[in-house]
């Protein structure tokens, strides 16, 4: 893309990526407070549940690659720790995970066990994608 159009596309106010790019940014920050927020807040069964959830509602299948070490991480907690909470899920039949990989068995298991969080993020981004449907038309 020349920058010239990149500028009247995506830079200038009124250009027709503006606007989409300012809604993601909002979704994004709001995400990545409200995320912070959970992270101190919630119990690691909790967050755990709201992180398996927000990649499931991103990769749109049931099965993908995440390792516990990159969970572990993610969720600030030590990774024998997020072990004995995925193998609670696991027995209970919310998730099965073999080595690098996680499947989403039980949804609607997850999410009656995530914290508030993971329906306020959700919440959020349809209101900022939704209105940005409407405003177009």
């Amino acid at each position: 893309m020349r920058a010239d159009h990149f500028m009247k596309q995506v830079v200038e106010k009124g250009g027709p990526l503006f606007h989409l790019l300012l809604r993601y940014t909002n979704a994004f920050m709001g995400m990545v407070a409200q995320s912070g927020a959970c992270n101190t807040l919630h119990p690691l069964e909790e967050r755990m549940c709201r992180w398996i959830l927000m990649t499931h509602d991103r990769v749109q299948q049931d099965q993908f690659p995440l390792t516990q070490e990159f969970l572990a991480d993610m969720l600030g907690v030590r990774r024998p720790s997020l072990s004995k909470v995925a193998g609670e899920l696991k027995r209970e039949g919310l998730i099965n995970y073999t080595r690098g990989s996680v499947t989403v068995t039980d949804r609607k298991g997850l999410e009656a066990r995530s914290c508030e969080c993971y329906q306020i993020i959700q919440g959020q981004l349809k209101r900022t994608f939704n209105e940005g449907r409407r405003s177009r038309k």
